[in-house]
């Protein structure tokens, strides 16, 4: 391969075992990337999902807790912002209001030094200021990039919002940066502003030819104009891909859940290519899994067919909406409400039949379907863990004190409405619907998670109490860490049994 096409391909940005922790509480979490050059990246997740804090660690405006910021092979980690070839565009555009938009653009560059070239008597690079006329130069085409090429004159208070972002991003790439970091630029804007200036960014990416890393929670944005796409929640990144691979092949719950809109159920793989689900059974496209395991799967609501007459799964129609190109519908069938759209309509009532192509369901595995946790014994018959004191049923001999592993099904959870119910109180901070039940991912005050599933359906944000059942809690001795195939092969075989199938990513 010729040396500039073997450049082209290489990583300029990668991101090694990074975490982020403020006041105790980890905002990024052990993240691992890395970003070729000329790649138009995007993070995307909820808010607080810990996205900008990463783009601002990559830019050096905040340091990480722990891991290293490699900079095209040279380690930046505690590099100034100033120091790294690295500009950033934020969502307030931060303009000055007392200069015109041609000298808000060339402030940096009249800042900024370059090498001449030659040595001076101690041997270190001479260094000069851009010229006026290289400045002008400079700014003319900036403006030209972003469209705005007879505004120079212009007060950048008398722009509209749309322009005044044009004239950041203006300013950020008159440098000639070779990362631009974008932090929701298109946030203050109208939606048909922010749907313009999506096609015009990615025109600029092509033009420029530099590496963007983009920040935003509209999965829109994200699937119009992203060549890769890493999709993040409680700081950890859940999938990294391009956006059809991501929409087409969620890696987990979360990602089918935030990334369109989906129908995701629980299911059974009675063997390679055929998956039964809502007492049906459908051919598919996966294999490899064992017989009767348990498995998650995706349908998307455009993947659907429905007919009046025929189709696998019958079901009766909820409700429909006109959207303009199509219908949604909402079908229930066999106790599960599918999202379904179509370009016919069938009314509230009508009893209807609905198919799915092999390829319109992809199969997601469980992991498992246990909280574990690290604890320490309080007393004969309470653990410490997460937090608070829990009452379970000793089957051991423990002594006060003791490290232990506390073990709690997903469906063993009670959760309160007040936290003072409860024995800990925790935030919920997603939720999921999985056919005849919801599960509900919640974060507890000392920074751990819990996994349960539950028939109530409970909005992001709640806060609530944590009840369990003594005798739905399992405490077991914390046995050393075993690296060793027979390790592994118990593990196994203890998931193909069902215990510690989970349907969170690794780690969570």
């Amino acid at each position: 391969m010729a040396t500039g096409a073997r450049e082209k391909f290489d990583n300029i940005i990668e991101i090694k075992n990074v975490s982020k922790v403020f006041d105790g509480i980890t905002v990024v979490d052990d993240v691992n990337l890395a970003v070729r050059r000329g790649e138009f990246v995007t993070l995307l997740g909820p808010s607080g999902c810990g996205k900008t804090t990463l783009l601002r660690m990559i830019a050096g405006f905040e340091m990480p807790t722990k891991g290293s910021i490699f900079l095209e092979k040279t380690d930046v980690t505690t590099l100034p912002p100033h120091l790294r070839p690295i500009n950033t565009v934020f969502q307030k555009y931060a303009l000055f209001p007392h200069i015109n938009v041609f000298k808000n653009i060339a402030f940096g560059l009249k800042l900024k030094r370059i090498q001449t070239g030659e040595l001076d008597k101690n041997g270190k690079p001479v260094t000069r200021k851009f010229t006026k006329s290289e400045i002008k130069e400079k700014v003319e085409r900036a403006l030209k990039l972003v469209g705005l090429e007879a505004y120079g004159h212009r007060d950048v208070t008398g722009l509209s919002g749309g322009q005044q972002q044009r004239v950041a991003i203006a300013r950020a790439i008159v440098c000639e940066p070779k990362v631009l970091l974008l932090d929701e630029p298109l946030g203050a804007l109208d939606l048909k502003m922010r749907k313009e200036m999506q096609h015009e960014l990615a025109a600029m990416h092509k033009n420029l030819g530099i590496t963007f890393i983009y920040v935003t929670h509209d999965q829109e944005e994200a699937l119009t104009m992203s060549d890769k796409i890493v999709v993040m929640t409680d700081g950890a990144v859940q999938q990294y891909g391009t956006p059809k691979k991501i929409y087409d092949e969620p890696a987990n719950a979360f990602v089918a859940d935030f990334i369109g809109e989906s129908n995701i159920l629980s299911g059974v793989m009675k063997k390679d290519f055929l998956v039964e689900f809502c007492g049906t059974a459908f051919k598919c496209m996966d294999k490899g899994y064992g017989k009767d395991e348990r498995v998650d799967l995706v349908v998307r609501p455009e993947d659907i067919t429905v007919d009046k007459n025929k189709g696998a799964l019958k079901g009766e129609v909820v409700s429909s909406v006109f959207k303009g190109t199509y219908y949604e519908m909402e079908i229930l069938a066999n106790d599960y409400q599918f999202t379904v759209q179509n370009t016919v309509e069938y009314g509230a009532g009508e009893t209807v039949y609905m198919s799915v192509e092999p390829n319109g369901i992809h199969i997601m595995k469980k992991l498992k379907t246990v909280n574990e946790f690290d604890g320490v014994i309080a007393a004969e018959n309470v653990v410490s863990f997460c937090g608070g004191d829990f009452e379970f049923v000793p089957y051991d001999a423990f002594e006060k004190g003791d490290e232990v592993r506390v073990k709690i099904p997903f469906d063993k959870i009670e959760l309160t409405d007040d936290e003072a119910d409860g024995v800990i109180g925790a935030n919920v901070t997603q939720t999921f619907y999985k056919g005849s039940y919801y599960q509900v991912q919640i974060y507890t005050d000392d920074d751990n998670d819990f996994f349960i599933d539950t028939v109530d359906e409970w909005d992001i944000g709640d806060r609530v109490g944590v009840r369990i059942d003594p005798r739905d809690v399992t405490v077991v001795r914390r046995e050393p860490r075993i690296e060793s195939e027979h390790a592994a092969a118990a593990e196994e075989s203890a998931e193909a049994d069902g215990v510690g199938e989970a349907e969170v990513p690794d780690g969570k």
